[in-house]
């Protein structure tokens, strides 16, 4: 049976060290506070976990392979059933031991254990969670802090569960609406790998025995040809490099910010980034004050979900204003990339009726409706627009390679 070290808080106030055998952490926790004392840590001994260790990878051979990462259908089931149970007057120890035992996964088992065993040592579990940013994004744990310090960390937690299923429900719509075009894109670019790879080549023997001067277009498609015959792994290795080398400069604060920049003023794209910006920010906020959160600090947790960083600093400044005594409608107006006159205007009327919280949350289901339809309008563009290049590229090759034939023949006339 393992042995457990514990640090426990007397009675009267001063701190008590031991240590006990006990079949698991919950058994050892249970042992504790039967001694009248409120565990503060509790650890396995080394020697004996090593042992225990070493005896498990000894003795058997695992070659299951299973995914570290907690996914999100899980991290939602968590927060769910974490709300149900703390709503219900379960302590939160007890909760995350319920859900440990419950966890459908080995990843999410080992996460609530974690969780559970910091809560256990001391910490809150917002700040338990942040040791995980992997699993809850930075706007969960504000969330989260955000319904300890007002004592309404159920109704939060249900509130996250709610917008995180709506969540997925709009990134689903995202995906859906995109995954067409990305097909015919894919497409285009394996019909004209195949044209230069294996169509060009038989023609260009045929242009090698007429020894006459080639039309420019046709030179460019053949010396295109040579290129991707001749040094194809080569230039497949330079676009590789150039991927990871565009993707650190991405992450920088100057590329993310210069590329946020350029996406919110293209075309049809830009206008669909605020949207979508803009509805998250929306039901954010609304699901906080909702929940009871103070409007500075629902801003301030609201404006990290948007995203864009560009859109983030706007909005900022208009919470700088808030805290000067602004109301928020007027320091939103500022802000236009995100909000219309129109909704500000809504805002303003709701701010002073005192429904803010349910009109940002109708104002978020109605942008989201918005966004659907403009998805939907913005590919049944996108599908005759890339069948057309795909249609051009093959069209130009076709013509490039028979301008000499056409040539020839009328040479031959």
């Amino acid at each position: 049976m393992p042995t457990f070290s514990y640090r426990a808080l007397q009675a009267d106030g001063k701190f008590a060290e031991g240590s006990l055998e006990a079949a698991g952490r919950a058994d050892a926790l249970r042992q504790i506070e039967t001694f009248g004392l409120r565990p503060v840590s509790v650890t396995e001994s080394a020697a004996k976990a090593a042992k225990k260790n070493g005896a498990t990878a000894a003795g058997n051979f695992s070659f299951k392979f299973e995914s570290k990462k907690v996914s999100a259908k899980e991290l939602e089931n968590f927060t769910r059933l974490l709300s149900s149970l703390l709503a219900a007057g379960v302590p939160l120890s007890r909760a995350l031991v319920i859900l440990q035992k419950e966890a459908s996964s080995a990843a999410s088992k080992a996460k609530w254990k974690e969780i559970h065993d910091a809560v256990v040592d001391g910490l809150s579990l917002s700040n338990a969670m942040a040791k995980s940013p992997d699993t809850f994004p930075r706007v969960y744990t504000a969330m989260v802090e955000a319904g300890e310090a007002g004592g309404f960390l159920d109704v939060v937690l249900a509130q996250i569960a709610e917008f995180q299923a709506r969540e997925k429900d709009l990134k689903s719509k995202v995906l859906t609406a995109m995954l067409y075009p990305c097909i015919l894109l894919v497409l285009a670019i394996g019909i004209l790998t195949l044209l230069l790879t294996f169509f060009i080549p038989k023609f260009q023997k045929i242009f090698d025995n007429l020894h006459t001067a080639l039309p420019l277009i046709t030179q460019i498609i053949i010396g295109a040809s040579h290129i991707v015959r001749s040094y194809g792994l080569l230039v497949a290795a330079a676009l590789v490099g150039l991927a990871f080398l565009l993707r650190a400069w991405f992450v920088s604060e100057k590329g993310r910010r210069t590329w946020e920049g350029l996406i919110l003023k293209t075309p049809l794209v830009g206008p669909l980034i605020a949207q979508f910006a803009m509805a998250r920010f929306c039901r954010m906020l609304g699901t906080l004050l909702g929940a009871g959160v103070a409007l500075v600090q629902g801003l301030n947790v609201a404006r990290r979900s948007i995203g864009n960083q560009i859109l983030v600093d706007a909005v900022g400044q208009s919470i700088e204003r808030v805290q000067q005594g602004g109301r928020l409608g007027q320091s939103l107006s500022d802000c236009r990339v995100l909000f219309t006159g129109s909704v500000i205007e809504m805002i303003s009327v709701a701010e002073e009726s005192g429904k803010l919280d349910a009109e940002l949350v109708r104002l978020a289901a109605g942008t989201e409706n918005d966004l659907d339809r403009n998805l939907k309008t913005a590919v049944a563009f996108a599908e005759p627009l890339l069948l057309f290049l795909i249609a051009g590229f093959i069209g130009t090759i076709f013509i490039g390679m028979l301008l000499p034939v056409l040539s020839m023949s009328q040479y031959i006339k």
